[in-house]
């Protein structure tokens, strides 16, 4: 199930915590489909959704998803706490650290987080996707 919500201009498409594993190109591309559709920007999915070989860098599950999303110009934003992950490897902390110093995927707690990170900065528009 999946909602469109608006965080400072930019349209979000919500997606909740119910429904299959994100594992593959072919389920982001679903999900880029759906978004492009509903028209939104960013796409929000909670973390426990993907498999959990999206958080084994090594599979390049992760990069693989992560460059549809980049090729279609759209925002993904992973939310939820992944510290379980990260805990685990160095090398996922740092992809996550890079991530969220970009402006196209990022790693955050929660719905809120996402809106902080979406408000433009003093003097811009909305920040992009």
């Amino acid at each position: 199930m999946s909602t469109l919500q608006t965080f400072h201009d930019v349209p979000v498409l919500m997606y909740g915590a119910e429904g299959a594993a994100i594992g593959s190109e072919a389920d982001a591309l679903d999900l880029i489909g759906n978004a492009g559709y509903a028209g939104a920007r960013w796409v929000a999915v909670p973390a426990d959704r993907f498999d959990e070989a999206f958080f084994a860098l090594r599979t390049k599950v992760a990069g693989d998803i992560i460059q549809k999303f980049a090729n279609y110009r759209l925002g993904l934003a992973v939310l939820g706490d992944i510290s379980r992950h990260t805990a685990d490897s160095p090398a996922l902390r740092d992809f996550v650290r890079e991530c969220n110093r970009g402006r196209q995927t990022w790693f955050l707690a929660d719905a809120d987080e996402l809106r902080k990170r979406l408000e433009p900065a003093p003097g811009r528009g909305p920040a992009a996707g």
